[in-house]
């Protein structure tokens, strides 16, 4: 990404985008895709081990991540954002709160 003519880091990128309350940012976001990425290939190890033990690595790592990529991008790290934004709302309200009443 770029602003002004300069490459931005993906750390300078969220100071540039005016985020709205309640949306993660680039760093939250990578932490919850990870978050949901690592049970997900943990379980999907272990089940895959029961039956495909003999396969080859590549063949196993591809049916690992046909299932584990859709399932994290497509169900898991949406629900984490909503959890993580109604978290984040709800954070904002207190403080907001507080800073009413002080």
């Amino acid at each position: 990404m770029e602003h002004e003519g300069k490459a931005l880091a993906a750390d300078e990128t969220d100071a540039h985008q005016h985020r709205k309350p309640g949306v993660a940012s680039v760093h939250v976001r990578a932490i919850l895709t990870w978050c949901a990425i690592f049970p997900l290939v943990a379980i999907g190890m272990t089940l895959l081990g029961l039956f495909a033990e003999h396969w080859h690595p590549i063949l196993r790592a591809f049916v690992l991540t046909a299932v584990v990529v859709p399932t994290a991008v497509y169900v898991v790290v949406p629900r984490f954002l909503i959890w993580h934004g109604k978290l984040s709302t709800a954070a904002q309200r207190r403080k907001f709160n507080k800073q009413q009443t002080a």
